[in-house]
């Protein structure tokens, strides 16, 4: 059972400065995984054993979550492993931006919190400003994946990642959802919703060459996406 939390809340806008890469892994010059809303990382855990040659980090707003998760990676002595505490609308930004050029290899968000009525759309956790940071960090051709077993969840994201301009999908990929994972290891809910016999959406983009928006050019794109009948607002 998921137990949201309200990111909107006073506690949870308060910025945290992040640790920079050379206080959380043990060679903080390899490549970078981020995880957004890791939950309880064990999907994380087992990911960084496989791929040693990469540094993840998993960011989650339920702090619980996070102080388990930190005593797993502990007891199992993995340097290239980390997990944070943060509001990633809030406290991501200023951490990407002080990644070396590249380093950022992957982005993935995988089945976010549902916020399915519409006063609580700005509690997503792909606001367009965090979308914008992402792929300012990305450079061409490094990756954002994107995963849900809801499509009211999926779709928003597709939304604003596609009204960025910023990203391509693989032209091999099936389209509109990625038949497979591009990852070796599944998340607890993708295994337990597959276990059901239920779908899952992916989706794998690319980081393009198109300059990033303006946050008021990408939010007007959205605007202008969801009400085209009334919205005046140019849509590139």
């Amino acid at each position: 059972m998921r137990q949201h939390v309200n990111p909107l809340s006073r506690f949870f806008q308060l910025p945290l400065e992040l640790p920079p890469p050379q206080e959380l892994f043990a060679d903080p010059g390899l490549p970078v995984h981020l995880d957004i809303g890791c939950a309880r990382g064990r999907f994380l855990l087992e990911l960084a054993q496989q791929q040693p040659q990469v540094n993840h980090l998993g960011i989650e707003i339920r702090r619980p979550m996070v102080t388990a998760a930190e005593a797993d990676r502990q007891q199992l002595g993995l340097g290239n492993l980390h997990y944070l505490f943060c509001n990633a609308n809030i406290s991501t930004s200023a951490w990407l931006q002080a990644l070396a050029p590249g380093q950022l290899d992957l982005v993935s968000i995988q089945f976010p919190d549902p916020w399915f009525k519409k006063r609580h759309h700005k509690r997503r956790v792909l606001q367009p400003a965090l979308l914008l940071a992402i792929a300012a960090a990305l450079q061409p051709g490094k990756r954002l994946f994107l995963q849900s077993d809801i499509l009211d969840v999926i779709e928003p994201m597709v939304a604003v990642t596609e009204a960025s301009g910023c990203f391509k999908r693989p032209a091999d990929d099936a389209k509109p959802w990625r038949e497979g994972n591009p990852l070796p290891v599944p998340t607890e809910r993708e295994t337990y919703v597959l276990g059901q016999d239920l779908p899952v959406y992916r989706v794998l983009y690319e980081r393009n060459e198109t300059p990033l928006p303006s946050l008021e050019a990408l939010e007007q794109r959205l605007e202008a996406a969801d009400n085209p009948e009334t919205s005046t607002h140019p849509s590139a």
